[in-house]
C-alpha cells in the first residue's frame, strides 16, 4: 500500500519542478493544504445530509404548508394485477398495439387503460411538497455558500487580478476562511453523490453523477496541490446561478407564474453569461495562459485543465437546454409573454403534471400539445450543482 501511495502521489507528476511535498508541510509561520484534511469531508458530508433532513422537515415543510402546498401525492391507480405486471415487467409506456390487446383482455376502453398507466407512473413521482422542500434546501445552501464566498474573496488580490493565483505558487498560505470554504463545498458535493440516489430521478442522472465525480476529483486535487486560489474563483462563479434556479422552481410550485417567469429569465441570463462568458474568459484564460507564463506546465497541470474543460463541456450541455426551453417558451407564449413552463416537450425529465390534471384532459386533446402546470418543465426541474457546478 505504501508503494502504491508513493507511486500515486509522485511529486514529479503533481507538483511543479523542484517542489516536493515536504516543501508544503505546514509550519508555525505558514499553513498549507494537507491531504489529511480531506478526511474531514466524509463526516461533514454526513452532517450536511442530516442538516438537510432537519431543514426540510422543520423549516421547509412548514413554509410549504403556509404557502398552501398540499402534502398529498398524486391519485393512486386502481389495483389491477394484469396492468401492474405489464407496468413492472414489460413497459411503463405501452404502445397502441399493446393497449388494444389489454383493452380486449380486460374489457376496458383504451382511454381508461391510458389513464391507469398515467396514474401509476405518477405514483412513483414525489409530491409537490417534496419537490418544494428539496428546492428550498438547495436554494438556501447555494445562497449561503455564494454569499460567504464573495465575502471572503472580495478582500483577496486574486479576485480582482487572476495572475495572483500563480504568483509564488505553490507557496501560498491557506487561511482559515479559505480552508472552511473549500472543505464545505467539497463536503456538499459528497452529500450530493449520496442524495442523488434518493432525490427526484431525472433523465440526466448520468450527466449529473459524472459532474459530481469530476467536481469532487477536481476539488480534491486542486486542494492537495494548493491551487485553492483559482479553485475558489471557479466555485464562486458557478454558485451564482444556482439559487436563482431553485427560487424559480419554488415560485412554480406555489403557482406564482409572474415570479417564476422573472426568476427563470434572470437565471437563464446569469447562467449563460457566467458559464459561457465569464468562465472561459476569466478562469480558463488564467489556468491556460497566465499559469503557463508564470509557473509553466507540468503533468498534473494538463489533468487539471482537462477537468476544467470537462466542466465547461457540461456547462454548454446545460446551456443548450436552457436556450431550447426559452425558445420554445417564447414560441408557445401568448402575445410574446415569457412563459417557461408552457413547453410542449419536457427536455430533462418526464412531464410531471398531476394525475388529476391528466384525467381531466379532454379525449380530443393531443398528448403532444399537453402542457404542465403542477410540475416544472425542462431545465427548471433541476440544475447543475456547482464545480459545481
Amino acid at each position: 500500500m505504501a508503494g502504491i501511495l508513493a507511486w500515486f502521489w509522485n511529486e514529479r507528476f503533481w507538483l511543479p519542478h523542484n517542489v516536493t511535498w515536504a516543501d508544503l508541510k505546514s509550519t508555525d509561520e505558514a499553513t498549507f493544504p494537507q491531504a489529511e484534511d480531506l478526511y474531514l469531508v466524509f463526516p461533514l458530508a454526513f452532517c450536511i445530509f442530516m442538516v438537510r433532513f432537519i431543514f426540510e422537515r422543520f423549516i421547509a415543510k412548514p413554509c410549504a404548508i403556509a404557502l398552501k402546498i398540499q402534502a398529498n401525492g398524486p391519485q393512486i391507480a386502481k389495483p389491477n394485477a394484469i396492468l401492474e405486471k405489464v407496468f413492472t415487467s414489460i413497459t411503463k409506456h405501452p404502445d397502441e398495439k399493446r393497449l388494444e390487446g389489454l383493452s380486449k383482455q380486460l374489457d376496458w376502453d383504451v382511454r381508461s387503460i391510458q389513464r391507469w398507466f398515467r396514474q401509476r407512473r405518477n405514483q412513483e413521482k414525489p409530491s409537490i411538497l417534496t419537490r418544494f422542500c428539496e428546492s428550498m434546501w438547495k436554494c438556501s445552501f447555494f445562497l449561503y455558500v455564494f454569499t460567504y464566498g464573495v465575502w471572503i474573496l472580495k478582500e483577496t488580490p486574486w479576485f480582482w487580478d487572476t495572475r495572483h493565483c500563480w504568483y509564488n505558487y505553490p507557496y501560498q498560505p491557506l487561511t482559515t476562511e479559505l480552508h472552511y470554504y473549500y472543505i464545505l463545498e467539497l463536503s456538499f458535493y459528497w452529500s450530493l453523490v449520496i442524495s442523488q440516489f434518493t432525490d427526484i430521478k431525472r433523465k440526466d442522472f448520468g450527466v449529473m453523477f459524472l459532474h459530481h465525480v469530476v467536481s469532487i476529483f477536481l476539488l480534491s486535487i486542486s486542494y492537495v496541490t494548493n491551487m485553492v486560489r483559482i479553485g475558489t474563483l471557479v466555485l464562486c462563479l458557478h454558485d451564482i446561478a444556482d439559487p436563482l434556479l431553485e427560487a424559480a422552481k419554488m415560485a412554480n410550485y406555489i403557482k406564482s407564474q409572474k415570479l417564476c417567469d422573472f426568476m427563470f429569465l434572470t437565471f437563464a441570463v446569469v447562467f449563460i453569461f457566467t458559464r459561457l462568458g465569464a468562465y472561459p474568459v476569466w478562469i480558463l484564460n488564467s489556468t491556460l495562459f497566465e499559469s503557463w507564463e508564470i509557473i509553466g506546465p507540468y503533468p498534473s497541470w494538463w489533468i487539471l485543465n482537462l477537468l476544467l474543460f470537462i466542466i465547461q463541456g457540461m456547462n454548454c450541455y446545460w446551456s443548450y437546454f436552457i436556450a431550447k426551453i426559452a425558445c420554445k417558451a417564447l414560441s408557445k407564449g401568448k402575445a410574446g409573454k415569457w412563459n417557461p413552463l408552457h413547453v410542449s416537450k419536457d427536455e430533462r425529465s418526464d412531464i410531471e403534471s398531476s394525475s388529476d390534471e391528466e384525467d381531466s384532459e379532454s379525449p380530443e386533446k393531443s398528448p403532444h400539445t399537453a402542457t404542465t402546470t403542477n410540475g416544472t418543465n425542462g431545465y427548471l426541474l433541476t440544475g447543475p450543482c456547482s464545480m459545481d457546478d
